[in-house]
């Protein structure tokens, strides 16, 4: 397995190119706008693009998945389907921030908790973690202990509940009980910033760590 981040957006979000090593199959998660920069990449790497896997529904994850859809005929898969409440008002989202108008779509498959999704001789888990947003779901690759978690959790913070239909409970049980038990070797991407593992997490962030939990 291989990655690579592509800060996409004036909020720098962490668009990920991850692909299977031996066969070049690729998944584009995340792609929150520029899609040329995100194109121009994939083809410098030789790789082939199979779907647009998206974490939550926030413009900033997803305002480019309706034009590489158009582009290339990527299949959108993901959200969870309670994140609808997002997409629905991607306009609204665009027009609250001042980005570009984005191309409208509906995600061809929805998941959910335990949907697994092939991506050459590569598998990822699917963990359903709402709080930031209700249908937010994380991608764990558990051969190479990695995992995109979107807004959940960032190096020292984790994810805002102050958005319409937030709620910091949930995303609070969710780090807890789903994302820190796949264990602390797992490297991560956050939506933003820098990477981490879980271990560092459990260890320091000072609204997760282990020694507030006691």
């Amino acid at each position: 397995m291989e990655f690579i981040v592509i800060p996409v957006t004036p909020f720098a979000q962490n668009c990920t190119l991850v692909w299977c090593s031996e066969t070049k199959a690729a998944a584009v998660i995340d792609p929150g706008g520029e899609p040329d920069k995100i194109l121009v990449k994939a083809k410098a790497l030789g790789l082939n693009l199979e779907a647009i896997w998206l974490t939550h529904g926030h413009l900033d994850h997803v305002g480019a998945a309706g034009d590489l859809k158009a582009s290339l005929g990527l299949p959108i898969i993901g959200p969870q389907k309670e994140d609808d409440f997002w997409l629905s008002r991607l306009g609204d989202q665009a027009r609250m921030f001042g980005f570009p108008e984005p191309t409208l779509f509906k995600p061809d498959r929805y998941l959910d908790q335990g949907d697994k999704l092939p991506l050459g001789k590569l598998e990822f888990e699917v963990l359903h973690c709402p709080g930031h947003t209700p249908g937010h779901l994380v991608f764990f690759n558990r051969q190479h202990q990695w995992a995109q978690v979107g807004d959940v959790i960032f190096k020292g913070s984790i994810g805002r509940t102050d958005f319409p239909m937030g709620n910091q409970q949930q995303l609070l049980e969710a780090i807890r009980s789903r994302v820190f038990p796949l264990g602390d070797e797992v490297r991560f991407v956050p939506g933003h910033g820098p990477m981490s593992t879980l271990g560092e997490e459990r260890r320091s962030n000072p609204f997760v760590a282990d020694h507030r939990f006691g």
